[in-house]
């Protein structure tokens, strides 16, 4: 499975040249010019690694990630910033980030970082399947199979289908996938949840023949 990662660089031109670049490494990536739809990428995106500019329009980059961080992601941040103070550098830190580079840079020396953290955050991935009837998770690859063959889902179609399989036979309500799976019940509605568990259906059960996940009118959902 490739490593993505995600990319927010306001210059243009230097996110076409770091993408560029770390394709023929073979990662696979994806770039922002700003943080306005990050969050929701990442909400529905497995991302290994953020390389994060912190001079950006709107929110700056440290300010971001701490509000990630404050949300419940994990997902590792290098800072490449022309903010290149000691307080600065410190302040990166202490706002999420898991390393630092200043502008300009080396790319040869990016690779080498973005390989020393995926080597280390590798170690904390959860192994192991979740399995219920025919369907599989692997929480190591973070893939679904149903009856033994591949199902593209969403990083958060795969939390989703997670917390439903951990808590299988129960009732779960609106509220609380909203808390345990958005890690938020402010900014999202009722029919988020309700669209993204049609989604999931159509995915595990086109022929409807199956009904994997039940409606409990007025409660909510449960997979049986």
């Amino acid at each position: 499975m490739s490593v993505k990662i995600a990319i927010v660089e306001d210059e243009e031109d230097l996110l076409d040249f770091i993408e560029y670049a770390l394709s023929k490494e073979d990662f696979e990536t994806i770039g922002f010019l700003d943080t306005k739809n990050v969050t929701q990428f990442l909400d529905e995106e497995d991302v290994d690694l953020l390389i994060m500019d912190r001079n950006l329009p709107g929110v700056e980059g440290s300010e971001f990630v701490q509000s990630l961080r404050m949300q419940g992601f994990t997902t590792p941040v290098i800072y490449l910033s022309a903010k290149a103070k000691d307080v600065e550098v410190e302040e990166g830190f202490l706002r999420g980030g898991d390393d630092y580079m200043t502008k300009p840079f080396n790319m040869k020396e990016l690779v080498l970082r973005i390989h020393a953290i995926l080597r280390r955050t590798s170690k904390n991935l959860n192994e192991g399947l979740l399995s219920h009837r025919d369907l599989i998770l692997d929480k190591s690859s973070r893939t679904l199979t149903v009856e033994k063959k591949e199902v593209s889902i969403t990083k958060l179609e795969f939390n989703l289908l997670y917390e439903f399989i951990l808590n299988k036979n129960t009732i779960l309500d609106r509220d609380y996938l909203l808390e345990n799976v958005w890690k938020d019940t402010e900014s999202y509605q009722y029919r988020t949840v309700n669209v993204a568990i049609n989604r999931i259906k159509e995915k595990i059960d086109p022929d409807k023949t199956k009904e994997y996940i039940q409606t409990i009118h007025g409660v909510g959902y449960k997979i049986v």
